[in-house]
């Protein structure tokens, strides 16, 4: 049946749909997302000086400064600055490895494949990641925002989907 990857896609739709709730509404609140992806998969498209900086995997902050955010069925675009320049992002979504909004400690980690972008069956546990001490070296927007997350292990607290029901 594949339940694995019908799990992983059904996740990846919560990443999207977030995304198109920001690009209707804004970030409401306090929240704002930490996404994480992998560089070399095929299909994202960031500058060249960003993929020899950051050649494996690349987090970037959506909080107070990005333009642009575009989002589509299979990917999202935005553009942020680095170093105050500013870049054009293209990001399939099954490219991401963690998502995670600290403002609700809400977190989903993927696995993802950069030899074979079609399989997608192997879903890690959600998660909430990065914990405060993964972030506190994290920029936000309002300079560099992105990180290098090289230990794909991250610490975070594994939770149920159940912890996020409603009883």
């Amino acid at each position: 049946m594949g339940y694995e990857a019908m799990a992983e896609e059904a996740l990846r739709q919560v990443v999207q749909t977030s995304l198109e709730r920001v690009l209707r509404e804004g970030l409401p609140g306090e929240h704002h997302f930490f996404i994480a992806f992998r560089t070399g998969y095929p299909g994202v498209e960031i500058a060249d000086s960003l993929r020899e900086t950051y050649p494996d995997e690349m987090t970037i902050v959506l909080q107070h400064r990005f333009w642009n955010l575009e989002v589509a069925e299979d990917y999202f675009e935005v553009e942020l600055t680095f170093n105050n320049v500013p870049q054009h992002l293209h990001v399939p979504y099954k490219a991401i490895r963690t998502f995670y909004d600290p403002s609700v400690e809400f977190g989903l980690q993927f696995q993802v494949d950069e030899g074979t972008p079609e399989d997608t069956t192997d879903t890690a546990p959600v998660k909430a990641v990065p914990t405060e001490d993964d972030t506190a070296g994290s920029a936000s927007n309002e300079g560099a925002e992105e990180t290098s997350t090289d230990n794909t292990d991250q610490a975070g607290q594994v939770v149920s989907l159940d912890a996020f029901r409603k009883k």
